[in-house]
């Protein structure tokens, strides 16, 4: 069947390949991605109560001192935006490869800039929900005022998405199976969470630990997170915080990039 000019007319149920179509796609993936989010226990437990779970463990431990608060909380919401973009999209990422999904995927119909911006919106918007859960609990709970600062926590948040999620990605090129997948991710996400000063001031730490932490961009995410939930220090005073994360995430982006594969290794 042919149009006017002789070229294939394209069927009525073929989706639209422009960009109004390319965005309704990705909007329609998104929202499969959230009913599948919620329809699986286990992901929204690690990725909404157990940052929260941390958050009250360590908040009564504390609570007979505002100081310790004052870091805890900042410290529990840069923890929750690498527990929903890197270590989410680590293990997801190695699924959907290893299990042959990315794989048939490439051959629907659907765009795989479409299928890639539903995943990283629904990362985007975990982390969103996880961010206001922590700034509520803090505001009620734990003595923390609203954030001073409204436009460097957005800021903040979304470098930290951008940085955790390209590192997310890109360490899933180095994982060989979904087996070993939480290995290789806590390998990675505990140590940096311990060292980067998320349930302690780590400028009270010893000084060769405080120089590796300087190095990680979850500590870096940590202060900017805690001038705009606390202290309200201005954003200038923290550009060369948003200067690291951003390397790291072109690092990350690079990497990323270079090693996406839409098969699983044995193919």
């Amino acid at each position: 069947m042919t149009g006017a000019l002789g070229w294939p007319r394209r069927p009525r149920w073929a989706p639209e390949t422009g960009p109004p179509g390319a965005l309704l796609l990705t909007w329609r993936q998104y929202r499969l991605e959230r009913r599948m989010f919620w329809r699986n226990p286990t992901a929204a437990f690690f990725n909404f109560l157990l940052p929260l779970l941390f958050l009250a463990l360590f908040g009564a431990i504390f609570a007979g001192s505002q100081r310790d608060l004052d870091v805890i909380v900042p410290g529990i919401a840069g923890m929750s935006v690498m527990s929903t973009t890197f270590v989410a999209l680590a293990m997801n990422v190695t699924f959907l490869r290893e299990q042959g999904i990315l794989k048939r995927l490439r051959g629907t119909p659907l765009p795989s800039g479409s299928y890639l911006g539903a995943l990283a919106l629904h990362a985007v918007t975990n982390t969103a929900l996880q961010i206001g859960l922590v700034v509520l609990a803090g505001r009620l709970f734990f003595g923390v005022g609203w954030p001073e600062e409204p436009f460097a926590l957005a800021l903040f948040t979304a470098a930290g998405v951008a940085c955790f999620a390209a590192l997310g990605v890109a360490l899933s090129h180095a994982i060989p199976n979904f087996d070993s997948a939480p290995a290789y991710v806590n390998a990675i996400f505990l140590p940096v969470v311990v060292l980067s000063g998320v349930f302690y001031d780590a400028e009270t730490a010893p000084a060769f630990l405080r120089d590796i932490a300087q190095a990680l961009p979850l500590t870096h995410l940590v202060d900017g997170l805690s001038a705009a939930m606390v202290s309200g220090s201005p954003l200038r005073d923290h550009l060369s915080d948003l200067v690291v994360i951003g390397l790291w995430a072109a690092g990350g982006a690079a990497l990323a990039v270079r090693g996406w594969a839409w098969q699983a290794r044995d193919e």
